[in-house]
């Protein structure tokens, strides 16, 4: 084990020396960035053991999980995937250090050679049109060792037996699970590198071998960023060693630490942003929080990830169908993956009325891939809408708050022109209404009204950016110190409740690229004219955006009026494939918004640079590419 963990220290180590340090991240490459291997073109869906069964998992509960999804209709949905959770494992064999299947829960594992084996369950489920996924931690030990008091179907043997993560054997583990046990999906969790320092009782008491913890959710401070991420990295390359050649999802768990909004999109298919939802509306409302300003971060290959859908119990019963519509509706609106936490044996109609809703089903597979834009935000009203690949939108008006609710729904906020009827077809009852203008409503406490909408679009000819996060990724967003987001909803935890001094804003990526908001959530306003759409963003940044038939680029571009550094410029450039497009003067804070514009026809991968030209320890600026839009016509508008 010792001599096995050598490459990997040596990794970490690689990764934070100032040798290694990478070129110019504001340098044009041409190149998208963000995560393609694996196979994520759309959000992954299907059902997973935890939310239902916590660790006491075995065949027969899995299989009949599987059987379900069949016979109700739900694999024709999309609903493919099988995840099986923690509890799965025996024990890692010492003569070789191969896991071993608790085979008295999964009896088909067993094999005449005393090695266990999920390949006859994986056969059985790919028999039935369905992907199998499997659960590991990247540390020694997985969650449920860790934090789980009454964990079920504990590893047992000596503490080396215990050992079950990744941690020390990433080659060998992927290769079984891939290549030999043919899985097409595993979720990695990271509690073995966040909760086993040498004073935690579980290692006082000679249970687990303490791990020095990389992860620290409570300090960004006392996380070591790099050591995570090379963790990741050596995963997902051992993947494309092994499933290389077919599809896979890799799931990162890291709940929003670690920086992992700026670099999961790169490494992974999914990520989570979020610790464990649970089935208490608080509890969701804090994890919608951790993705609603991430659209940015979201794309086809590389997706944000709030945690499953937990409803069919506690706040989001048979008793709350209201809370379980909002539930799933925001879930599909925002491109979170859509996989049932619930024990499909006891599925009831309306519950699966809810599942199986087509029509909000397919704004969360829509193959633009565009993550929901915050129209509208409040404590109380939120509306996000979402553009579609046929052009047409999908808005939801959600209620946070325990009580009726009244909002205004506009024209503007959907980036329609108010002067024409606007229709919208509610996904829930089918009915339509038309408006010009604005539209009222009336919402019921926790209720989420959702519409596909269509109407005469502001920009006939092209699309504004803001539109259309599915295809930019913000390659650096100039974050130069990561903070935790104070807007995050700080529900009572469940596992601690109100033990202690209460929740403290812990989830990292505040400051970070935004979809029509400034850098930090702020008003996008240029010398005092605000704007409805743009990009948002701190200076030394770099968007990479996907084009694909469009043949101009124009925007207004400028220092944002929120910045408190007014004495440094900004230099706005724009580059094709590399090579540079257009540039404009420097910028200062108060100058009005300067256009920039730039012929992209047969370019395939635009590239916004905002350069600041500070020295020194100056505050970074935060600068606005307002009104950015991708044109079909090359001719400069009049």
């Amino acid at each position: 084990m010792r001599r096995s963990l050598l490459p990997l220290l040596a990794g970490v180590a690689a990764l934070a020396s100032p040798a290694a340090a990478a070129p110019d991240p504001l340098a044009a490459g041409g190149r998208w960035s963000a995560n393609t291997s694996g196979h994520a073109p759309v959000p992954p869906m299907g059902w997973n053991s935890w939310n239902a069964f916590n660790s006491d998992i075995d065949e027969e509960k899995v299989l009949a999980s599987a059987q379900a999804l069949v016979d109700t209709g739900l694999a024709g949905l999309g609903y493919r995937y099988v995840n099986i959770d923690d509890g799965w494992w025996l024990k890692r064999r010492q003569a070789d250090g191969r896991l071993m299947i608790r085979t008295s829960h999964f009896p088909s594992a067993i094999r005449p050679d005393g090695a266990s084996s999920f390949r006859p369950l994986t056969d059985r489920l790919h028999a039935m049109g369905l992907k199998a996924g499997i659960y590991s931690d990247i540390g020694r030990n997985s969650c449920g060792q860790i934090y789980t008091p009454d964990f079920k179907n504990q590893p047992e043997g000596t503490v080396a037996e215990r050992e079950v993560g990744l941690y020390g054997h990433v080659d060998q583990d992927i290769r079984l699970f891939f290549a030999e046990w043919n899985f097409d999906l595993i979720k990695v969790d990271g509690c073995g590198i966040r909760g086993l320092p040498a004073d935690a009782p579980r290692v006082r008491s000679g249970l687990y071998r303490a791990l020095p913890p990389l992860v620290d959710m409570q300090s960004l401070g006392g996380t070591n960023v790099a050591a995570v991420r090379t963790l990741y990295d050596q995963v997902g390359a051992a993947l494309k060693r092994y499933a290389g050649a077919r599809d896979y999802i890799f799931s990162l768990c890291l709940w929003g630490a670690a920086n992992v909004r700026t670099w999961g999109k790169n490494v992974g298919n999914i990520s989570r942003t979020s610790d464990d939802i649970q089935p208490i509306w608080p509890r969701m409302l804090t994890n919608l929080d951790t993705v609603t300003h991430r659209a940015l971060y979201a794309h086809p290959g590389s997706w944000n990830d709030a945690d499953m859908l937990f409803f069919g119990t506690g706040d989001f019963d048979a008793q709350h169908l209201i809370e379980a519509k909002s539930h799933f509706s925001l879930w599909a609106m925002l491109n979170s993956p859509l996989i049932i936490g619930y024990d499909l044996r006891k599925l009831t109609p309306a519950l699966l009325s809810i599942f199986a809703n087509r029509d909000i089903v397919a704004l969360n597979q829509d193959p633009a891939g565009n993550q929901a834009v915050l129209a509208y935000d409040s404590d109380e009203i939120q509306i996000f809408v979402k553009t579609l690949a046929d052009g047409g939108k999908a808005v939801a008006v959600f209620n946070r708050t325990g009580s009726p609710a009244k909002a205004v729904l506009t024209a503007e906020q959907l980036k329609l022109r108010p002067a024409a009827d606007v229709r919208l077809i509610d996904l829930w009852t089918k009915s339509e209404r038309r408006f010009r203008r604005e539209q009222a409503l009336e919402l019921r406490a926790h209720e989420t009204l959702i519409f596909r909408a269509s109407g005469t679009r502001r920009l006939p000819d092209g699309l504004y950016l803001s539109e259309q996060p599915g295809r930019i990724n913000p390659a650096e967003d100039g974050v130069v110190t990561p903070q935790a987001d104070p807007t995050i909803y700080r529900s009572i935890v469940p596992w601690t409740g109100t033990h202690g001094g209460g929740e403290h804003p812990q989830y990292s990526g505040w400051g970070g690229a935004e979809a029509d908001r400034a850098a930090y959530g702020k008003l996008l306003r240029i010398a005092g004219t605000t704007f409805d759409t743009g990009l948002g963003v701190l200076a030394n940044s770099r968007f990479e955006v996907r084009n694909d038939g469009f043949a101009r680029f124009v925007a207004k571009v400028g220092v944002n009026d929120s910045a408190a550094n007014q004495k440094t410029s900004v230099r706005f450039e724009v580059y094709g494939d590399g090579k540079l497009l257009a540039r404009s003067r420097p910028m200062l804070f108060g100058q009005p918004a300067a256009p920039l514009a730039a012929t992209v026809k047969g370019v395939r991968i635009i590239e916004l640079v905002a350069r600041s030209e500070a020295h020194g320890s100056a505050a970074p600026q935060p600068v606005a590419w307002a009104d950015a839009a991708l044109l079909r016509d090359a001719a400069p508008r009049s």
